[in-house]
């Protein structure tokens, strides 16, 4: 549970780990910049393996579950920024960027009030959700030739992770509804904005946070 003492941030670097462990996940690394911390990832969807993912705790602000999507992109930008804004209409629970170095971004922002193991297990499992869903289409992003490799035998690691957000429907997940609802007015309002901007070669990852490695 988060921190109920007078003064204390409402949600600390502990509160984060504990909830890591309690969805069975390890950080492969911690880094901590004045209050803000960030955690190091590597999860499985159910095609999409491997796909790093930092999660940022900036205790005045929330949580940013940040998915380091695709290498560079190094097209002539506005076919792929066209491609972005149109997952970002079409996922209306995440958003797409471009971090600094020109990778795509994907990422689900929980703010502080709403912020607990449930938020968080929830926004892992959509970012998974959504870069499976997204394969096919990113196949030229990910891999030489847009061919993807043959995983073999290999199944996800994360198969209860991958069934967080469907079993959080069946529980009647308090608070679904309303995290549900701010998330789309969020969504559209980033979107609006988005499409009113020119395709520029380099939008700027969040200020302030621990960007991709």
């Amino acid at each position: 549970m988060p921190s109920a003492e007078p003064g204390a941030p409402a949600v600390r670097q502990a509160d984060v780990e504990a909830w890591l462990t309690d969805l069975g996940l390890e950080p492969l690394e911690r880094a901590d910049r004045d209050s803000v911390t960030s955690w190091d990832l590597v999860l499985d969807g159910r095609r999409r393996l491997d796909l790093p993912i930092t999660i940022i705790l900036d205790p005045a602000l929330g949580l940013i579950v940040w998915a380091h999507y695709a290498p560079p992109i190094n097209d002539m930008f506005r076919k792929s920024y066209r491609r972005l804004l149109r997952w970002n209409d079409e996922f209306p629970f995440a958003k797409f960027s471009v971090a600094d170095d020109e990778r795509p971004v994907l990422a689900v922002e929980i703010p502080i009030d709403d912020s607990d193991e449930d938020a968080l297990g929830l926004a892992l499992a959509r970012i998974l959700g959504i870069a499976d869903r997204l394969v096919e289409e990113s196949k030229d992003w990910l891999w030489i030739g847009g061919r993807m490799p043959d995983q073999g035998d290999r199944t996800s690691a994360n198969g209860a992770l991958l069934r967080f957000e469907w079993s959080a429907r069946l529980r009647g997940l308090a608070g679904w509804e309303r995290i549900m609802a701010r998330n789309e007015r969020f969504q559209q309002q980033v979107v609006r904005a988005l499409s009113c901007l020119t395709p520029h070669p380099s939008p700027l990852a969040p200020h302030g946070y621990p960007g991709p490695p």
